[in-house]
């Protein structure tokens, strides 16, 4: 495991060790077919260790961290999460299929949603009595409001190229959207113009789709239930792993993660000065699978999308199921951890 803690986080592992009921916040970033390789991690952390305490706590994801989320505000937490890696490990399709790979993307991750949304899970996660889902949605502005793949394409160019002089740049081409089930107290957004709408059984499976909706890769969703009219793509775009400037200073947050550091924004990725620093991560606690043992991974390398493209299926299929058996180790990792005499033991503060 690697376990970063911001310093006001760290005082707080200190004084308190790692009872769940510390953190009121948890976040789940953009990443794809990355939640597999938090696997045994996830089941551990949203089928056990959160559900030993009964606090309020805020939800917040991106794309595939929305989904994980879902799964943890459903009627069985841990049975919910196994089946969402199970849905999205076999997704499977007919080599000879007519129709378009969007037709087709579409179509699977309708059917890994499908598994989960339930309308008994539908009725959990909009209702839920102690956990407030915040499914995070970037709307499209001007051309990035199309999903005509030419305007859409001078668009997210045009994006792309103004983020780099300017993160607040990037509003003029999307709108932060946020469905959600209650009051959002963990992030108070400020760094733009973000829409608050109330999630609802109406708008829940959109609003999923929508934050995992890559533009060009999928359709996006047009005019969800509840929300003002328009095109919507994936939350990742504005918030791919959150920027923690918005964070509220009194939440304490858990942040099981894909790695040991954070970017802004998708067209961050490669923009090393907007990653988040010491002082935005102050009451983050950062749990994540260790270089050291990703390095020891079929491949260096935990899931991404792009095995879709490079791998064939059987071969996708067994590099995946056997990422998720190594998993277990992080669980067993992680569960060491919390009941350790010494909370700060395995904890390095984030500097």
């Amino acid at each position: 495991m690697s376990i970063l803690a911001g310093a006001t986080a760290f005082e707080a592992l200190k004084q308190n060790g790692w009872h769940p009921q510390i953190f009121s916040t948890l976040v789940g970033a953009s990443g794809g077919a990355k939640l597999l390789g938090l696997g045994h991690l996830d089941r551990f952390i949203m089928g056990d260790y959160l559900l030993r305490s009964d606090q309020p706590m805020d939800l917040y994801g991106s794309s595939i961290g929305s989904w994980r989320h879902a799964a943890l505000a459903s009627e069985n937490p841990l049975e919910t999460t196994r089946s969402l890696q199970e849905r999205y490990l076999n997704q499977m399709w007919d080599e000879a299929d007519p129709r378009t790979p969007t037709e087709v993307i579409d179509g699977l991750c309708e059917w890994v949603l499908d598994g989960i949304i339930t309308p008994e899970n539908i009725e959990s996660i909009t209702n839920h009595s102690r956990f407030r889902t915040h499914i995070i949605v970037a709307k499209g502005l001007g051309l990035n409001g199309s999903n005509r793949r030419a305007e859409l394409a001078i668009g997210m160019g045009a994006s792309a190229l103004s983020n780099i002089a300017s993160r607040k740049l990037l509003a003029n081409g999307f709108q932060r959207t946020v469905f959600s089930s209650g009051p959002s107290e963990g992030f108070r957004f400020q760094d733009f113009n973000t829409k608050h709408v109330s999630l609802s059984t109406e708008n829940l499976k959109a609003a999923l789709l929508a934050s995992g909706s890559i533009p060009f890769l999928m359709s996006g969703q047009r005019n969800i239930a509840g929300a003002p009219p328009g095109q919507y793509w994936d939350g990742g775009i504005i918030d791919y792993h959150f920027d923690f400037t918005n964070c509220n200073a009194d939440a304490l947050v858990l942040y099981p993660h894909f790695m040991n550091q954070t970017t802004k924004g998708w067209f961050d990725k490669k923009l090393p000065w907007r990653k988040n620093n010491a002082q935005s991560l102050h009451n983050v606690a950062l749990v994540s699978p260790s270089p050291a043992y990703i390095a020891r991974l079929p491949f260096g390398k935990i899931p991404d999308r792009k095995d879709f493209q490079t791998m064939s299926q059987e071969a996708r299929l067994k590099y995946w199921r056997l990422v998720i058996e190594r998993s277990q180790e992080l669980a067993e990792a992680f569960s060491n951890v919390v009941s350790a005499s010494n909370p700060l033991e395995h904890v390095q503060r984030i500097e």
